[in-house]
């Protein structure tokens, strides 16, 4: 049974750092694509960053430079780590894995298992 179960998520003031982190159980996460989500409220959910299954990796443009998408093959953890956080990134983070792909992508119909999501709250 494949689960993702994120863990991080917190309140920082801005300019702060979180680092998020996705366990993987019921798959090898080197075997499928994987990405970092966000919905803020009344916002539709948006990709924040994605990694394929050879470590190569794409951020959206308003957290490039601050956010790193990352993971740990032998401990089957996916990361993200957020630097610089500014209150428009405070979002529900969710983490998310392919079917059965293994690219890189920020469209959420490409994604078949998510997590339930992690709270960040950024504040001025």
């Amino acid at each position: 049974q494949v689960q993702l179960v994120e863990s991080g998520g917190g309140s920082v003031q801005a300019g702060g750092s979180l680092r998020l982190s996705c366990a993987v159980s019921g798959f090898s996460s080197n075997t499928r694509g994987m990405a970092w989500f966000r919905q803020a409220p009344a916002k539709e959910r948006e990709g924040v960053a994605c990694i394929n299954t050879f470590g190569n990796t794409w951020h959206t443009d308003s957290v490039k430079g601050r956010f790193t998408i990352s993971k740990d093959n032998a401990k089957n953890i996916l990361y993200l780590q957020m630097n610089t956080l500014k209150p428009e990134d405070t979002a529900m983070y969710y983490c998310a894995a392919q079917w059965g792909g293994a690219y890189c992508s920020a469209r959420t119909t490409d994604y078949g298992y998510w997590g339930r999501g992690t709270q960040v709250t950024v504040s001025s």
